[in-house]
């Protein structure tokens, strides 16, 4: 990869009622060692947008930044990205979300390196947890985010199960004529465009790279509710691509994650934690088998059971 390549990246950030958060992203982007080429933000609903910009200098400070504006009933994981793609023209594209900040200077630089290699089609990086987040979710991320980099080809099916197809849209960068090859992201999904995307490039005889050098910090206590409604969207995704999940199941990683999490806070002496991490595991468990069978359900439950922010996913063919 040649150094007018490592100097035209692109980021491209979809944007839902952006926090303070939001404004450390950009400030952050706008420091890194390979300097981005331009920022493009899919931004759903535009009050929400203006709301947060409204008294300030944004475009006069981020003068690299394109804000597309559409409608909630409009959004789509699939496609929302693949139109933010189709305004880049750089070879690297860098996806990431409006929660995601960067640890250091060194995020793009260390997140296009495993790109250098031929037969990577996306590298993801790492996302660690913020300070305050409770010790289960600071596990959870360590635990899915580990130190020790890797490259999953087609031949790690046997062993990894469905970590082969692992990627995470919170921070990956993407080779953009491999892209275009596969079709871009799946056009119409409730949830996990990344890991459609990374399984179909694997299968394809690509390679998904992790770097861990390439670190956000992101993370999230769900409660019990948000857990099922986030785990039903998964179960969703993967029960229309059975193409994919079918020979790869999830329960067998999601069985290793509780007992790893109940093992780390003996160890910590954490008990008291413990039952809220097996009544949690419930509702995720409850939630993806759910929605491994919505075809099963009432379509009023189905929907009900999505997340708030996916529902108008059933309202689209």
């Amino acid at each position: 990869m040649g150094e007018d390549i490592l100097e035209k990246v692109d980021v491209i950030i979809p944007t839902y009622k952006p926090d303070r958060k939001f404004w450390d992203l950009m400030e952050k982007l706008a420091h890194q060692t390979v300097p981005v080429n331009k920022i493009i933000i899919m931004n759903t609903e535009q009050k929400y947008f203006d709301r947060l910009i409204y008294g300030t200098s944004f475009s006069k400070q981020y003068k690299n930044v394109q804000v597309k504006h559409l409608s909630k009933r409009e959004f789509d994981h699939g496609r929302t990205r693949n139109n933010g793609v189709r305004c880049s023209e750089t070879p690297i594209f860098v996806m990431m979300t409006q929660d995601a900040v960067p640890a250091d200077e060194f995020l793009i630089e260390e997140l296009i390196r495993p790109l250098e290699q031929e037969n990577v089609a996306v590298s993801y990086g790492r996302q660690l947890a913020e300070e305050s987040c409770s010790e289960t979710e600071k596990f959870t991320r360590a635990f899915n985010y580990p130190p020790e980099e890797a490259v999953k080809t087609k031949e790690d099916i046997e062993k990894l199960g469905i970590k082969t197809f692992f990627c995470s849209n919170v921070c990956a960068a993407y080779k953009r004529d491999v892209f275009d090859a596969l079709g871009g992201f799946t056009r119409h999904t409730i949830f996990n465009e990344d890991m459609i995307y990374a399984a179909n490039a694997i299968q394809a005889g690509y390679a998904v790279a992790y770097q861990p050098e390439a670190k956000v910090f992101h993370s999230h206590d769900y409660s019990c509710a948000e857990q099922f409604h986030r785990n039903f969207d998964l179960g969703v995704s993967q029960a229309e691509h059975p193409e994919i999940f079918a020979a790869v199941p999830s329960e067998s990683e999601g069985i290793r994650l509780v007992k790893m999490t109940i093992a780390h806070l003996k160890k910590k002496k954490l008990w008291m934690q413990i039952p809220g991490v097996i009544v949690k595991s419930g509702f995720k468990y409850a939630g993806y088998q759910l929605g491994k069978h919505y075809k099963k359900l009432p379509r009023k439950l189905v929907v009900k059971c999505s997340a708030k922010a996916n529902r108008d996913y059933w309202l689209v063919g």
